[in-house]
């Protein structure tokens, strides 16, 4: 799996699954953009490799990411592996959820891709090969309640990359798949377990083991394994796998 002279672009790259699949593709050889909008958060995330290139980029904003994507590419060439890692995923009853609150996720979640991928291919000479990978989950394939916005926008992300895969398979060499996974041990769940224990008056623990729940084999997954699957996706080996919405939940969704 060697990506060497490749640039790679990563969202929310300073963190969780997105640092992960980074530090995999650097590792691999790859250059490697990764973006957010923490500029510290990305700083640190880069240190001690000369292969991740922090650039701060807001995947709400249009401009952010035509002119940070612009920028990437100027200094480290066509994007051949881009990975829409970046969203949120804040939830609540579908009957309190505010249309503000809808937007937003759906903005993050949705048009964020939409504007990286379009950027990112825009980049790519039309011979070139590419893989594109959108960090889906779980709720895109089967949805979760109380998350109704975070699932609809899961659910849209399948669908563009399904839309994507037959739009350009045969004008250009480039992939476009899915990674779903469940609860996967990062400071986003982590997020959560606060909530929890005051909701049902429960320990930390207990708290987490609720979460682990949502996994068909009844634990959270660990980062590596979802950042193996992209690996995979990026490989030439996976050159015919095109359009796929691939679990990682331990077990049928």
């Amino acid at each position: 799996m060697e990506h060497i002279g490749k640039h790679a672009l990563v969202t929310g790259g300073g963190s969780g699954i997105g640092r992960a699949i980074a530090e995999a593709l650097a590792a691999a050889g790859a250059e490697v953009t990764i973006t957010g909008r923490r500029a510290a958060v990305l700083k640190e995330a880069a240190t001690g490799s000369d292969r991740l290139h922090p650039l701060v980029m807001d995947v709400n904003d249009e401009g952010s990411v035509r002119d940070g994507i612009a920028q990437a590419v100027t200094a480290r060439g066509p994007v051949a592996i881009c990975v829409a890692n970046a969203g949120i995923a804040d939830g609540g009853p579908f009957l309190k959820t505010s249309l503000a609150d809808w937007r937003q996720t759906m903005t993050t979640n949705l048009d964020g891709v939409f504007l990286t991928f379009q950027a990112a291919l825009h980049s790519l000479p039309e011979d070139s090969p590419g893989r594109f990978i959108v960090v889906s989950s779980i709720a895109g394939i089967r949805g979760l309640k109380n998350a109704i916005p975070y699932t609809a926008s899961k659910h849209g992300v399948i669908g563009l990359i399904h839309g994507l895969s037959e739009e350009f398979m045969f004008k250009r060499p480039v992939t476009f798949n899915a990674l779903c996974p469940g609860y996967v041990n990062t400071d986003i769940v982590h997020s959560q377990l606060p909530g929890l224990m005051r909701r049902f008056d429960v320990d930390r623990d207990a708290a987490e083991a609720m979460v682990a729940k949502g996994n068909r084999h009844m634990r959270l997954l660990q980062v590596d394994e979802t950042t193996a699957a992209a690996m995979w996706l990026c490989s030439d080996a996976a050159r015919s796998v095109n359009g796929q919405s691939i679990q990682i939940a331990g077990g049928q969704v």
